[in-house]
């Protein structure tokens, strides 16, 4: 599957179909999904537990839902948004990832 099947897919499950509620729906779920990530990663580091990888992997999927529909939102593809990605990033670090320059690099 690539990422504009998906988009299409995970969208079929969307309560909300107008572009600024997919928009607000997609941004407050995310951050909330991404809470629910840290918050393993967290108990992993400093609380002794064992990597939850599977409710890693099932907080990440969810983030993945809020990106579709953000993206969904804005009228444009999953991939659209992972293509913009890369380019920024070539363009950031042209030669791969550099500490000096992620340090004095201009937003």
């Amino acid at each position: 599957m690539d990422f504009n099947e998906y988009q299409k897919l995970a969208l079929r499950t969307a309560s909300e179909t107008s572009r600024q509620n997919l928009i607000l729906d997609g941004v407050m779920g995310l951050c909330g999904e991404a809470g629910e990530c840290i918050d393993i990663v967290k108990k992993h580091m400093f609380l002794g537990h064992e990597l939850n990888k599977q409710k890693l992997i099932d907080e990440a999927s969810d983030c993945l839902w809020y990106l579709a529909a953000i993206a969904s939102g804005l009228d444009i593809t999953l991939e659209e948004i992972a293509n913009h990605n890369v380019e920024k990033l070539k363009k950031r670090y042209p030669d791969g990832f550099d500490f000096d320059k992620s340090i004095s690099r201009s937003e």
